[in-house]
């Protein structure tokens, strides 16, 4: 998908954050962007053995580390070593995007130019913010909001008293009332007498053919997107936190909690009120049951249920009277 940029940001260069860098005197920090992604002026970070694998391949030329794992790095990839990286992190990131940590109000909203959308049908009270793009014979809703630089596809159903921002969605989509997508997400870090704002700079990919029900909440990624594959179903209440993948044709019941940064495949199943914990993978064709708690990663075509979740035959076993 075309790169948009939802928040201001600034040019710096890398001297000004890091005077001792051994990069050259001109170079222009880009951006801030995951080992997996990160390019030749990029800065990324590297916190937990869990991403040694990405860590081993990054072309990023800059990374924020600790000293026990600056050993996985390429040798060409500069090593900032540092006792905490996620505070680290956010420190550069609101350097480089100032305005990142708090959702400000979207001033530019207004009722929309039906000149400009001739083919999309607006109920009342629609607010469009600036360079909002819409496909062709897409719905929107009584009250809502779609914010600055939203991309919506063709054919899409977006209902009533929804908020969408900082979010990139695909053709024939539905989202039903009273959504949320694309706010900033529970992203602090805790600090003597305070929490420290983390910033969010991601973004929401819905891809094509998705359907959400109502009342769900759908947080853009800190530093990486958060996604949600094709053909997948929400169902009612489900919260979708930063970073997590969703993959495609997935079914996902009322009221499931994903934390942050967790990956889950294709054609996964997953029962009501069950939560699955941060940077998680959970496999293709995996099944969960619902309330179920998942604290571990799941291997493809598994079936697992209870807390913490465990394979079905082990759970049926425990549970024999």
């Amino acid at each position: 998908m075309k790169t948009i940029n939802f928040f201001n940001k600034k040019k710096i260069k890398i001297k000004k954050i890091y005077p001792k860098s051994s990069l050259k005197e001109n170079f222009i920090l880009n951006n801030i962007k995951p080992l997996k992604t990160a390019e030749k002026y990029d800065l990324s970070f590297f916190d937990s053995l869990r991403y040694k694998d990405d860590a081993t391949k990054t072309r990023a030329p800059i990374c924020i580390t600790k000293k026990n794992l600056s050993k996985y790095l390429p040798s060409k990839t500069e090593k900032i070593i540092v006792t905490n990286v996620l505070v680290e992190l956010a420190r550069v990131l609101k350097l480089l995007y100032p305005n990142a940590d708090i959702d400000y109000p979207d001033f530019s909203v207004k009722s929309p130019n039906k000149k400009k959308y001739p083919s999309v049908k607006f109920s009342n009270n629609v607010l469009i913010g600036k360079n909002v793009r819409i496909g062709r014979n897409s719905i929107i809703g009584s009250n809502t909001i779609v914010e600055h630089d939203v991309v919506i596809g063709n054919n899409c159903v977006i209902g009533s008293n929804i908020i969408i921002k900082n979010s990139i969605i695909g053709n024939n989509v539905v989202i039903q009332d009273n959504n949320k997508i694309g706010q900033k997400g529970f992203g602090f870090i805790p600090q003597k007498n305070m929490n420290m704002k983390f910033p969010h700079i991601g973004k929401v990919i819905i891809n094509d053919n998705v359907e959400i029900a109502t009342g769900c909440t759908i947080d853009r990624g800190s530093v990486d997107d958060t996604e949600i594959g094709k053909n997948t179903y929400l169902d009612n209440q489900v919260h979708v936190a930063h970073n997590v993948k969703i993959g495609s044709n997935c079914m996902i019941a009322g009221q499931v909690g994903f934390a942050g940064s967790s990956t889950i495949g294709n054609y996964v199943s997953i029962g009501g009120q069950a939560g699955v914990s941060g940077h998680l993978k959970i496999g293709n064709n995996v099944k969960i049951g619902g309330g179920s708690g998942v604290v571990n990663d799941v291997e493809d075509n598994q079936t697992v249920m209870g807390y913490p979740a465990v394979p079905l035959r082990e759970f049926l076993k425990k549970n024999e009277r």
